[in-house]
């Protein structure tokens, strides 16, 4: 199955009772503009998760910015919001990607097999004049049974080993600006560079206009990387690294990993090396 929903796949899937809407709008600086957002109109049916309340966990020494959520605290989410396993989930942002990326890599993570994202998120779907509304929805609460899917979640300890030995079957992907990557600049991280080894594939090459592209062009954007590889994305924090997934994902690489911590993560451990 795609992990890519368009507007006009999910219009009439609106009224079926196995789909969850998932709004995952969010800005960074402005923590609850995407709760307001959500609460002003949303597509109808839809439940907010918010990216640093429900996508992810406390900052701590280590575990980067957007580290992972406390998982048990997330079933609960999902099960108040009467998600099972069977549920059928759309996420959207307000179209960057990046947020409703990280809500389908968390999903995956989880082991949940029907999860997409919505092309162009909530403003493709607005500005299509599709339907919105103001009010909220309530559903019976469930039961939902994580099986976490390792194969795509990169630990700490499986990128440390990566910059520790010659791993010409890994190949580890770098989502930020070139300027970042290259320690050019850095406004974010007390540190500049990237982790030794990694190659830059810039995550917003994946879109256009918050649209992913097709198919045909996410190979040829990462056409220099062997399909038998196993790529592990990261970027700052662990959220804009979520779109690369997705776009591997759709171009048929399938040994993909996200490394949750990122860069972020990476150099909270003083003696870790960087280029």
């Amino acid at each position: 199955m795609s992990y890519i929903i368009d507007k006009e796949e999910l219009l009439p899937l609106l009224t079926t009772n196995d789909i969850r809407i998932c709004d995952c709008r969010f800005r960074l600086g402005s923590p609850d503009a995407g709760q307001r957002e959500f609460e002003e109109d949303h597509i109808p049916g839809a439940v907010y998760f918010d990216l640093e309340k429900d996508l992810s966990g406390q900052v701590q020494e280590h575990g980067g910015r957007h580290p992972l959520p406390d998982l048990t605290v997330f079933k609960g989410k999902l099960e108040a919001n009467g998600i099972t396993n069977d549920t059928v989930l759309v996420a959207y942002d307000g179209g960057e990607g990046s947020y409703a990326s990280r809500f389908v890599w968390l999903l995956s993570y989880l082991g949940h097999r029907n999860v997409q994202v919505l092309e162009g998120g909530y403003a493709a779907w607005k500005n299509g004049g599709y339907p919105i509304d103001a009010a909220l929805s309530y559903y019976p609460s469930t039961e939902y049974h994580m099986e976490l899917n390792e194969s795509v979640h990169a630990s700490y300890q499986e990128v440390k080993q990566f910059t520790m030995r010659s791993a010409d079957d890994i190949v580890l992907v770098d989502s930020r600006e070139a300027k970042r990557y290259q320690g050019i600049e850095e406004p974010i991280d007390k540190k500049a560079g990237h982790i030794p080894g990694a190659v830059n594939k810039l995550w917003t090459k994946v879109l256009d206009n918050g649209h992913f592209k097709k198919e045909e062009a996410l190979q040829a954007n990462f056409s220099d990387i062997g399909r038998d590889k196993e790529i592990i994305v990261y970027c700052g924090s662990g959220v804009t690294a979520a779109p690369n997934y997705v776009a591997l994902k759709e171009a048929g690489y399938k040994h993909v990993k996200l490394y949750i911590g990122s860069f972020s993560d990476w150099i909270s451990y003083d003696d870790n090396p960087i280029e």
